[in-house]
């Protein structure tokens, strides 16, 4: 089991309390950070980036919504992939001046807004456990809500390039509400979310590789890149289990063919089918990415531990990632 989440993310001493854990942090003061984590303020104005990342997932729609905020930048989106044509019918995307646009909370439990004229996105706590999502914006609207005590991961490590990086991950929590879009209205209810809050001192050159899904019994989060193995988790059946090393055999020129996804540890071996997927690319002179995020099921097998039994995984729905910035 891994252990409980510290309240604090640096010591005493200026030092980060790298590792996983289960549970939440309250504090990711980076100000803090003393040699040799350590950083100006200047630097972490352009290094500091934090996004608070929400799946939803019904037999209907998958929906995805971020609020990013990159020091020097905001931006926001969000889209509507319904599964049964296999196709996005709704998309938003849109960058901010500094300053303006989004507001990323301090910690996973704090609220996180994108506001801009005749658009608004508000990810907003609610008592105990729960969230409430709301988002307006020409041609889409959704109302959702969701939560539980679903375990939450908090994995802190370092960026080579950059400094420290924390991130904190949901399994499955219960969703209900209402999407609009293409003009059509789809009910959550009885869906399954997921949230991705993010908070580091990231290099200006930073690319990975992602996979993630979760229904309220099995779901999993991979990353292969600037942040290592440290985010790399099962969810099954309440519990929350450490994952090696992930290993992603997929055609990058061709991200609708079949991704092969692995955990080095052995505990997860899946193949992911791609239905759709969401693209953009960037190019702000100073600053660049790449992004193409295929929305599909993942089918294999999971295990809790090297001998226990095989867990079958059968059309759980997520995503995959390639993402390549310069911010």
């Amino acid at each position: 089991m891994l252990p409980a989440a510290p309240q604090h993310l640096v010591d005493a001493d200026g030092q980060p309390l790298l590792g996983r854990y289960r549970g939440l942090a309250h504090s990711f003061d980076w100000a803090a950070l003393a040699a040799p984590h350590g950083r100006s303020a200047l630097w972490r104005r352009f290094h500091h980036k934090r996004w608070h990342y929400v799946a939803l997932a019904s037999d209907s729609v998958f929906c995805a919504v971020a609020i990013v905020d990159v020091g020097w930048t905001s931006t926001a989106f969000a889209y509507v992939f319904e599964r049964g044509s296999q196709r996005v019918i709704a998309a938003y995307s849109q960058d901010a001046l500094p300053g303006l646009g989004a507001r990323v909370g301090a910690h996973a439990r704090a609220a996180s807004h994108y506001r801009m004229p005749g658009r608004r996105i508000a990810l907003l706590p609610q008592a105990e456990h729960d969230y409430l999502l709301e988002l307006e914006t020409p041609g889409l609207a959704i109302s959702a809500r969701f939560g539980g005590p679903a375990p939450q991961l908090l994995a802190v490590g370092p960026v080579a390039g950059g400094s420290i990086h924390a991130t904190q991950k949901s399994g499955g929590m219960p969703l209900s509400g209402q999407v609009c879009a293409g003009g059509q209205l789809f009910s959550l209810d009885g869906g399954v979310a997921s949230c991705d809050y993010s908070n580091g001192l990231l290099a200006r050159d930073t690319d990975w590789r992602w996979a993630s899904a979760h229904g309220l019994e099995i779901g999993f989060n991979l990353q292969a890149g600037y942040f290592g193995a440290n985010e790399n988790a099962l969810w099954l059946d309440g519990q929350l289990i450490a994952l090696g090393p992930a290993e992603f055999v997929y055609d990058a020129g061709d991200p609708m063919a079949p991704w092969q996804v692995r955990s080095a540890c052995g505990l997860l071996d899946l193949v992911f089918t791609p239905h759709g997927l969401r693209r953009e690319d960037k190019d702000l002179l100073v600053a660049a990415s790449r992004y193409v995020q295929p929305i599909g099921v993942f089918d294999g097998v999971v295990r809790a531990a090297p001998d226990a039994p095989a867990r079958q995984v059968r059309a759980l729905a997520g995503v995959t990632e390639d993402h390549r910035s310069r911010w």
